[in-house]
């Protein structure tokens, strides 16, 4: 049974499936995002020693451990956005078949955890995985190149998937590491990003004055015209220092 409230499309290629997991790496522990029927938790449990799934719709959290005989699956029927990560042991990897809707919600929780994985390996709408690597930046985008190395794995059609949703597929590739840039940087991002087809330097009226602002802009080589999304982290830390 499919709860399309929740978004469920079941991957049902094997060999996607296989690609994913081995994507994921291996190891002692891998957290499984949503695994609904055990599709891609099978090929997780050929490659770790265990997996810890948590799944939010509790009839399949239910039925899930009944279809793994024998095997070092742990499940867990809970929202995974309120899930303490800090429950899993290091080393670790994640990963899922996540829904659109909660994307952003979902890697936000992932890499603000101090309990970081080594790997996070996300199934997600193609357009918004493309959006997370784009030169074109976002603030999702940002959040994520601050805090992981991202990169794009295959692309996974609508047809694969039961019942197939309105668009293509794409795996998400993260590695966490340690901030690039700060908090109180993401104040300014948070500010420049108020009206993302604005100008910049419109968006960031209020902080310091015009002619100051035309002075940081010449001095951190950044074109009067920029839009948001045309700087990168670098740009975000160069304006921040000449701000405070």
């Amino acid at each position: 049974m499919v709860n399309k409230a929740l978004g469920q499309h079941w991957l049902h290629n094997r060999a996607i499936l296989d690609e994913i997991a081995e994507l994921t790496g291996g190891g002692k522990v891998c957290l499984e995002i949503g695994p609904g029927l055990g599709t891609l938790t099978s090929s997780l449990l050929k490659r770790f020693d265990k997996v810890v799934a948590v799944e939010y719709d509790a009839d399949l959290a239910r039925k899930l451990p009944g279809s793994f005989p024998g095997k070092n699956l742990e499940v867990v029927n809970a929202d995974f956005l309120k899930f303490d990560l800090s429950a899993i042991p290091k080393p670790y990897a994640i990963a899922g078949n996540i829904p659109y809707y909660i994307t952003s919600p979902i890697i936000e929780h992932i890499l603000k955890s101090e309990n970081q994985p080594e790997k996070v390996v996300l199934l997600m709408q193609k357009e918004v995985a493309e959006r997370i690597v784009s030169e074109k930046e976002s603030m999702l985008s940002l959040r994520c190149k601050n805090l992981a190395e991202v990169r794009l794995g295959p692309v996974v059609l609508r047809n694969e998937f039961t019942p197939p949703p309105k668009v293509d597929s794409q795996v998400l590739i993260l590695e966490p590491h340690k901030p690039r840039i700060s908090e109180e940087v993401f104040k300014i991002i948070s500010k420049g990003f108020s009206a993302p087809r604005k100008k910049l330097i419109n968006n960031l009226a209020g902080l310091k004055s015009n002619e100051e602002l035309e002075k940081i802009f010449s001095e951190c080589d950044i074109n009067i015209d920029a839009r948001p999304s045309d700087l990168k982290l670098e740009d975000w830390y160069k304006i921040y220092q000449k701000m405070v």
